[in-house]
């Protein structure tokens, strides 16, 4: 067996590690995985040797309080696989932590393969030189992103975007029923971020947007998906201190794609989820708060006007975006005020949605196992 070592830093992450694992597996490679690994790659058979959890801190800021903690996981694992060279090496985005890593491994002679390319098209694009002396392949998942690894001369190759590939065809009214919600019901979905730093930043803010939300249109119900026992807790604690137990609200653990299936409109923070909710037909609103320092940094190394994945994608506003002091409870909830009531502009956000699907859709199974595989034999 061929030891293929692995690193993803967050949720989204261990979700596109575990559909590279299958992918890789399920082309009859004799590959095993192991290395920092959250439950769904474990799931499919990778073995972790530290906590995914650890690496999951959002922004510059928030970072510095962690950083001796995950820079010590780093050293014990470079050491680790220096000491023991895995037949190749997989950093599955977190590019703060695996690009480093990736480079010494490089060097070292461990082939080095980065799964989804940092945003260098959105910002810090000097990182471009960075990701040069790391990968020794890149596998891109956006389709504009091929022309900028051929003009810098680093192999890459796009596979289209494993989500594209592994959602189902969106369903509404199954979704509805694997809940137990009424077909004929109006439900927002609130995903303020998988990460339990996101949800403590984020979480009071869309439950008040959910209580302006509700007395404007009592009709609505409110679903929100948690990934973990520490995130539920934590969001009970939001919503005991926001005074809001008597909001309409279920809290499911775990699903986040039969929520976002289900609901009529949904809020969520930038990340993953709004591919997640593109390639669900759900339509939403982007909103997001970081401190102010990291605020100022992002918007220094910006380089485009957006920071959703749909309206990138799109290259226009599809998306509303409401961010840092513009994002209150008043304007979010008034925002997915009138996306429930204007049907036109859910259709507009939901048309867009599915030509953007179609351009991520590929055979990415195949195309994953192939770049593997050539660094294998």
């Amino acid at each position: 067996m061929k030891e293929i070592a692995i690193v993803a830093g967050e949720a989204s992450g261990d979700l596109l590690g575990s559909l590279l694992i299958k992918s890789v597996l399920a082309a009859g490679l004799d590959a095993g995985f192991y290395g920092i690994a959250g439950p769904k790659m474990q799931s499919v058979g990778a073995r972790s040797l530290f906590s995914l959890e650890a690496l999951s801190v959002r922004g510059y800021v928030e970072a510095l309080g962690s950083l001796r903690k995950i820079l010590g996981i780093r050293r014990d694992l470079k050491k680790l696989l220096l000491a023991q060279p895995p037949r190749l090496f997989i950093g599955v985005d977190a590019p703060d932590f695996n690009l480093a890593l990736e480079s010494r491994l490089k060097r070292a002679g461990i082939p080095t393969i980065h799964f989804i390319s940092p945003s260098i098209w959105a910002w810090r694009p000097k990182r471009i030189r960075k990701i040069a002396r790391a990968a020794s392949h890149v596998l891109l998942v956006f389709p504009f992103e091929e022309a900028i690894y051929q003009q810098a001369g680093i192999p890459a190759t796009y596979v289209g975007h494993p989500l594209a590939h592994a959602l189902p065809e969106p369903n509404r009214r199954a979704a509805r029923e694997r809940l137990g919600l009424l077909q004929d019901g109006e439900y927002v979905a609130l995903l303020p971020g998988s990460r339990l730093g996101e949800l403590q930043a984020l979480g009071r803010l869309y439950v008040e947007a959910a209580k302006h939300i509700a007395l404007a249109r009592p009709q609505t119900r409110f679903l929100i998906p948690l990934a973990t026992r520490e995130t539920r807790q934590a969001f009970e604690r939001i919503l005991y201190e926001a005074d809001a137990q008597e909001l309409p609200l279920r809290i499911l653990f775990g699903h986040a794609h039969d929520a976002m299936q289900a609901a009529d409109a949904a809020l969520i923070a930038s990340g993953t989820a709004t591919l997640e909710a593109l390639l669900l037909d759900c339509p939403h609103v982007i909103s997001y708060r970081v401190p102010w320092l990291t605020w100022r940094i992002m918007k220094r190394q910006a380089l485009l006007p957006w920071i959703g994945l749909p309206n990138i994608l799109a290259d226009r506003t599809v998306v509303p975006e409401i961010l840092q002091d513009q994002a209150t409870p008043e304007a979010l909830g008034q925002a997915i005020e009138e996306l429930l009531a204007n049907e036109e502009a859910r259709m507009a956000q939901i048309e867009e949605f599915r030509v953007q699907r179609a351009r991520l859709k590929r055979d990415t199974p195949r195309l994953i196992a192939n770049a593997v595989r050539s660094f294998l034999t």
